[in-house]
C-alpha cells in the first residue's frame, strides 16, 4: 500500500510537472529542424464538398504521432496569406517538423491541423493577380466555407471534439485577419485564436470586438503577433491597442523580424504549445520578445520600448561611457555588452507621462532617441506609459482645435513674453464669444506644459465632441515670474501680470465673453498656489477656480498667515462669487497632500465652500490630465 501511494503520488507530481511546463518565450535554434528517432505525424490531403463554392475543395490535415481513431482530438484551423494557397504552409514552415518536435518534448496537447485554401472560389489557385476584387472578396467568403462545410466535414470523417473549447484559428498575414474577423465573429465557435502578421483585412477594432466583455467571457486564449520591421506591424498594433483599452486579455507578442515564414514559424510554434490546456492570464504579459517603442520616442528611434506588463526596456549606444543609468525618479543601473550598447529593463512603470533622464557618468542628460520637454527645471526626456483610463486623451476622430503660440509685451516684466492658446473648434469661423479657462502650469515648467504634456487640447477636444465642456479658449501663460528671494513677491507680481498684462492681451486679440462668470483660473502645483493667491483676491474678476495638487504651506506662516486672514475676512463674498471652487489631490502620495488637508481644515473653520476630489497617482501629469478632465465639465454652465 506505501509502494502505491508512493507511486501515485510521484504520478501526480510528474502530471503537474508536465502541464505547468513553462513555455519558451521563443522558438530555439534548429528547432524546425527533422529529428531522428522521435514519432511523427501525418499529413494527408483531403476534399469536401462545399456548398458555398459549389465545387470540390481541397485542404491538409495534419494527425499527430500516434494518432488514433478510438480517441476524440481538438482541431487548429490554419491559413495561409494572400499569395498562397492550402500548400503554403507546408513549403514555406514544415509545420509537421515543428509540431513533431514539440510532442517530443510532451510541449503539445494531441491535435488535429486543417490547413485549407482560405480563397472560397472555384479557382482558387493564387494566380494572375491576387489582390483582384473578386479573389479578396473570396477570402471573406471562405467564413461561410470554413463554418458550413468544412468544418461539418471534419467532424463527420474524423474522431475530433466538436465543442467551441476545441477549436481553435490561426493564420498568417491574409489567414491572420481572417482568424481574427471569423474567429472573434464566432465566438460559439472558436475559443482560440491566433493571428501571425495580420493583413489590413483585419476589421477595425469597433467591428471586430464590438462586445469585448463577450470576448472576456468566452476566449480561452488570444494571441497576436508580428515582426518589429514589418510594414503591416500598425494593424496589430491597431488591434492590440484596442483590446488592452477594453481589458480583453490577450497576448501581444513582438519580435525581430519582417513579414515572413521566421516570424509565422515562430507564431506557430508560441501559439500551439497554449493550445488546449488550462492558461494562466496573469502570465499573458511576460509573452514577447520585443516591447513596443514608445509613443514619445523620436522617429524610427526602436528604443525605448514598452512591455505589456509597463516595464521599460532601454537600450543606449555609448562605448567610452564608463557608468550608465536610467532616472525615472529610480535609478537603474545598466549593463554594458561587447560593442558598448547599455541596455536595462526597469520595474513596472506607473500609467501615463512620466520625466526621466539618462546619467552618463553622473552627468543627467537627455535621451536622444526620446522627445524632450521643459520639466524639473530643465530639457528633459519624457515617456507616455499606455493607459487603460487614458481614453479621454487619447488623439480621436473628432473635431480638433488648435494651440497658437502668441508672444506679447508686457508693461510689468518689461520684456517680451510667451503664451500658448487653445483655440476650440469652429472658433475661425463661428462669430461668438467665447469664455476662457487660465491654465496654469507647476514649478519646473513653463506655459508648454500642459499643451505638451498635459495634452490639455486633446482632452478639451474630446470633452467638447461629446458634449461635456462649453467650448472655451484655454490660455496657457508662462508662471516663472518675480523674485527668487520671496516667494510671496513672486505670487503679487504673476497677479500683476495676469491682471495687467495677460487677460487685456487676450481680450483684445480674442473674441471673448465679458464678465467673471465667463472667466476660470486654475493650475497644478506651483500653479495652484498662484490659483490661490490672485484668483481669491479678485473673486469679481473669475468664477471658477480649480486647484490640482496643491495648499498652501504648513511651514510657512509668514506666508500663509495673511492669506488665510484676507480668506476669514472676505469668506461671505469668496462664497458669493465663486461658482465653484475645485480642489484636487493625487492621494496621499501627492508631495502637497498633507498642505493641502491643513488648508482645507482652515477653510472648514472659516466657512470657506469647496468641492474636493481626489485620483490616485501622486504628484504627477496622470492626475493632472484627470483633473482637468473632471474640471472642465463644471465651467461656465
Amino acid at each position: 500500500m506505501k509502494k502505491f501511494c508512493t507511486l501515485l503520488i510521484f504520478l501526480l507530481m510528474l502530471g503537474f510537472s508536465t502541464s505547468a511546463q513553462e513555455i519558451s518565450k521563443e522558438m530555439p535554434h534548429g528547432f524546425d529542424e527533422e529529428r531522428t528517432g522521435i514519432a511523427t505525424g501525418k499529413i494527408d490531403t483531403i476534399s469536401y464538398a462545399s456548398k458555398t463554392v459549389g465545387n470540390t475543395r481541397k485542404a491538409l490535415i495534419y494527425t499527430p504521432p500516434g494518432f488514433s481513431k478510438e480517441k476524440e482530438y481538438p482541431v487548429l484551423y490554419l491559413l495561409h496569406g494572400i499569395g498562397g494557397d492550402e500548400k503554403e504552409w507546408l513549403k514555406g514552415a514544415n509545420p509537421q517538423v515543428n509540431l513533431d518536435n514539440l510532442y517530443a518534448e510532451n510541449r503539445l496537447e494531441p491535435m488535429l491541423v486543417v490547413m485549407p485554401n482560405g480563397r472560397a472560389m472555384k479557382n482558387d489557385r493564387a494566380e494572375g493577380n491576387i489582390f483582384a476584387p473578386d479573389k479578396i472578396e473570396a477570402f471573406s467568403r471562405f467564413e461561410d466555407d470554413l463554418l458550413n462545410d468544412l468544418i461539418p466535414f471534419i467532424e463527420k470523417n474524423y474522431p475530433v471534439l466538436t465543442d467551441r473549447e476545441n477549436r481553435a484559428i490561426a493564420g498568417l498575414s491574409m489567414g491572420g485577419g481572417q482568424s481574427l474577423n471569423f474567429g472573434l465573429g464566432n465566438l460559439d465557435e472558436f475559443a482560440w485564436v491566433g493571428a501571425f502578421s495580420a493583413a489590413p483585412n483585419t476589421k477595425e477594432p469597433e467591428a471586430l470586438l464590438p462586445n469585448p466583455q463577450e470576448a472576456k467571457e468566452k476566449l480561452e486564449l488570444l494571441f497576436i503577433s508580428c515582426g518589429d520591421k514589418d510594414d503591416l506591424l500598425h494593424v496589430s498594433q491597431r488591434t492590440h491597442n484596442y483590446l488592452f483599452q477594453e481589458g480583453v486579455p490577450h497576448i501581444y507578442y513582438l519580435e525581430p523580424g519582417g513579414h515572413d515564414f521566421k516570424v509565422w514559424k515562430n507564431g506557430l510554434f508560441m501559439f500551439s504549445q497554449f493550445l488546449f490546456k488550462p492558461v494562466d492570464e496573469s502570465s499573458f504579459s511576460e509573452y514577447t520578445v520585443l516591447g513596443t517603442p514608445a509613443s514619445t520616442n523620436i522617429r524610427s528611434a526602436d528604443y525605448p520600448q514598452i512591455l505589456p506588463d509597463n516595464r521599460v526596456k532601454f537600450r543606449i549606444d555609448a562605448p567610452k561611457a564608463e557608468k550608465v543609468q536610467i532616472d525615472l525618479g529610480q535609478k537603474y543601473d545598466m549593463e554594458k555588452d561587447s560593442s558598448g550598447t547599455w541596455t536595462v529593463t526597469t520595474d513596472s512603470i506607473g500609467q501615463g507621462f512620466h520625466y526621466y533622464s539618462l546619467v552618463i557618468d553622473d552627468v543627467a542628460v537627455a535621451d536622444p532617441a526620446s522627445e524632450t520637454f521643459y520639466g524639473i527645471g530643465r530639457m528633459a526626456s519624457g515617456i507616455e506609459i499606455p493607459s487603460r483610463e487614458g481614453e479621454f486623451y487619447a488623439l480621436k476622430d473628432v473635431p480638433h482645435g488648435d494651440v497658437r503660440i502668441k508672444r506679447y509685451f508686457s508693461e510689468v516684466t518689461n520684456s517680451w513674453r510667451r503664451m500658448y492658446v487653445y483655440a476650440p473648434p469652429g472658433y475661425d469661423a463661428s462669430n461668438e464669444d467665447y469664455p476662457v479657462l487660465y491654465l496654469l502650469h507647476g514649478g519646473g515648467e513653463d506655459e508648454r506644459g500642459w499643451s505638451t504634456q498635459g495634452r490639455a487640447d486633446l482632452i478639451l477636444d474630446n470633452l467638447i465632441a461629446e458634449n461635456n465642456a462649453e467650448p472655451m479658449l484655454v490660455v496657457m501663460m508662462d508662471g516663472n515670474l518675480g523674485s527668487r528671494d520671496s516667494f510671496q513677491q513672486s505670487l503679487q507680481t504673476f497677479e500683476q501680470e495676469l491682471k495687467q498684462a495677460v487677460i487685456p492681451f487676450v481680450e483684445n486679440n480674442y473674441r471673448i465673453a465679458p464678465g467673471a462668470e465667463n472667466r476660470a483660473l486654475a493650475g497644478l502645483s506651483m500653479g495652484g498656489l498662484q490659483t490661490l493667491y490672485a484668483g481669491i483676491r479678485n473673486t469679481e474678476l473669475f468664477s471658477h477656480l480649480g486647484v490640482f495638487s496643491s495648499g498652501w504651506f504648513t511651514d510657512n506662516p509668514e506666508l500663509t498667515k495673511p492669506e488665510y486672514a484676507y480668506m476669514e475676512e472676505n469668506a461671505a463674498k469668496i462664497n458669493n462669487n465663486l461658482k465653484s471652487f475645485w480642489i484636487s489631490m493625487g492621494g496621499e502620495e501627492d508631495i502637497a497632500y498633507y498642505n493641502n488637508k491643513a488648508m482645507m481644515a482652515k477653510f472648514d473653520e472659516m466657512g470657506i465652500e469647496y468641492d474636493y476630489s481626489e485620483y490616485p497617482g501622486g504628484h504627477t501629469w496622470p492626475v493632472w490630465r484627470h483633473n482637468l478632465y473632471s474640471f472642465a465639465p463644471l465651467l461656465f454652465k
